[in-house]
């Protein structure tokens, strides 16, 4: 076999179909079996392909990082479809973007050369190592794209999740690469006994983590809940895309809103999703005003994703509004998606005719402020749309607040699986940080997610309505939500020991 394999384009077609398959372990398929697979073969081949050109071995992870990256993020390309200045970008950016995210696939083979790998334990484990970093540093550098790690593959065992509470996200996956590459070990030239004692000792601790996992759910099932007031109704109207590049009045969009919340006959804290109107709409509706804000109670209270301007910068904002729709607080997004809501290099290439891909010509502009909002006894932390995404980057405060509230659109990837992906990243937030996560999406999943990761209510991402929320998990404090990502490093450092040991006693 390790003949044929040095056969370069057989390798490279193996190597794309290795990434290929890989992809289908990730949300919403989910077959994470098929990483038993392929995390060994890509090992094995790893191990008898490199050779002194550099290129080559870098070209290795590239290939599978290109299989990788191609199948589960093609659906970006369906934001392009609403502008025609985009139209001829559509098959650029499906190639485009896997192309430059598998250059860290490709640093991840290329540093494993200097390492000089073998058919070993010791082997898998600077394998793992290396791998994880790398992702890492995809998920950290250059604003970060943490979309997709290998621990995805692992969200639909909610027991095996809660040790996130403890390690957070980079440090699992860390653990399921490392655990996905070890039935290679049966091709190793070792004694059966000492097979048995590495595969029979993961087994083991998979065992612990779920029995863990299943009890601390539990705890929290059965511990009380914090009533909250004014009762919560998360509104998700199911927009269509199109209608925020038309003129309408925005009368007609509050009026739908609030009928998508019906009944409204008690205090209630009703929360739109991401980018519904601007303030230049909200400023027309003097002319109506009385008409709209008599549906609801004097103490009810409305969170609205909105385009604010402050007459030099425009921000995508998260604003309370009392019944008068006067703003009584704002949060403004911190975390921009590139090309979405700001142009990089902008000078530059606006003067070639781009532009961001949301409606405007002018990219918004970013916030360094995260502060927890309150309405009346009810405290939350605001994230918009895929700022949910970053692990340990969310705020510095842990324990001062009830729960998470992320509103997002994602309308702009279509019928596709962009919008389940983004979904699964809020039950990764929920454990991390120990609070319930409250998801409200146009077009995308709105759900009220557990701090033990499991989904309380849900609505898909073609039901339009309302959910309506009178309590919430009452909260404490992770490890991971003290220290962030601090863990994966002493992670990092404990594998470095433990490789060190290892050779040492080898």
């Amino acid at each position: 076999m390790a003949i044929i394999l040095k056969k370069k384009s057989l390798i490279i077609l193996i190597l794309f179909s290795l990434g290929f398959l890989s992809s289908f372990s990730l949300p919403p398929y989910n077959f994470f079996f098929i990483n038993f697979f392929t995390f060994p073969f890509l090992f094995y081949i790893l191990v008898i392909n490199l050779d002194r050109n550099l290129l080559n071995n870098f070209l290795v992870g590239w290939f599978f990082g290109f299989g990788y990256f191609l199948t589960n993020l093609y659906w970006i390309s369906n934001s392009l479809k609403f502008d025609q200045n985009f139209e001829n970008l559509i098959f650029l950016s499906i190639i485009l973007i896997p192309f430059l995210l598998s250059f860290f696939y490709g640093l991840f083979s290329y540093l494993l050369k200097f390492f000089n790998i073998k058919m070993n334990f010791i082997s898998i484990l600077i394998f793992s190592l290396t791998l994880s970093i790398v992702e890492y540093l995809r998920g950290t550098i250059f604003g970060g794209f943490p979309w997709n790690l290998i621990s995805f593959s692992l969200v639909k065992f909610i027991s095996s999740l809660q040790i996130l509470s403890y390690i957070g996200t980079y440090s699992l996956n860390l653990l399921a690469i490392t655990f996905y590459t070890l039935p290679i070990i049966i091709l190793f030239k070792i004694k059966i006994l000492e097979k048995f004692i590495i595969l029979s000792s993961a087994v083991l601790i998979l065992s612990l983590n779920v029995y863990y996992g299943f009890n601390k759910i539990e705890q929290v099932e059965n511990k009380q809940k914090k009533i909250i007031y004014p009762s919560i109704k998360l509104v998700s109207p199911k927009f269509n895309i199109e209608r925020f590049f038309i003129d309408e009045p925005v009368e007609n969009k509050i009026n739908e809103l609030f009928e998508n919340s019906y009944p409204l006959d008690k205090d209630l804290l009703l929360i739109f999703p991401e980018g519904i109107t601007n303030i230049g709409e909200i400023n027309k509706l003097n002319n109506n005003f009385n008409e709209i804000s008599n549906q609801l109670t004097d103490n009810s209270k409305v969170i609205l994703g909105i385009t604010l301007d402050d007459g030099e910068n425009i921000f995508n904002s998260l604003a309370i509004f009392n019944k008068e729709f006067e703003i009584e607080d704002k949060y403004n997004k911190n975390k921009l998606v590139p090309f979405g809501e700001f142009l990089p290099f902008e000078n530059f290439l606006s003067s070639l005719g781009l532009k961001k891909i949301t409606y405007g010509y002018k990219s918004f502009s970013s916030s360094t402020e995260r502060n927890i909002l309150n309405v009346g006894e009810i405290s939350f932390l605001p994230l918009i749309c895929y700022e949910i995404i970053f692990s340990g980057a969310l705020n510095k405060n842990t324990n001062n607040y009830d729960f998470i509230l992320n509103i997002s659109e994602d309308g702009w990837f279509g019928n596709s699986i962009g919008p389940v992906q983004h979904f699964n990243h809020s039950i990764f937030r929920s454990i991390e940080e120990g609070k319930d996560v409250l998801r409200v999406a146009n077009n995308g999943i709105s759900a009220h997610i557990s701090l033990n990761g499991k989904v309380n209510q849900k609505l898909n991402t073609t039901e339009k309505g309302s959910i309506e929320i009178n309590s919430v998990s009452k909260v404490f404090p992770t490890l991971f939500s003290i220290y962030g990502n601090k863990i994966f490093f002493f992670l990092v450092f404990f594998y470095i020991s433990l490789i060190f040991f290892l050779k040492r006693l080898k």
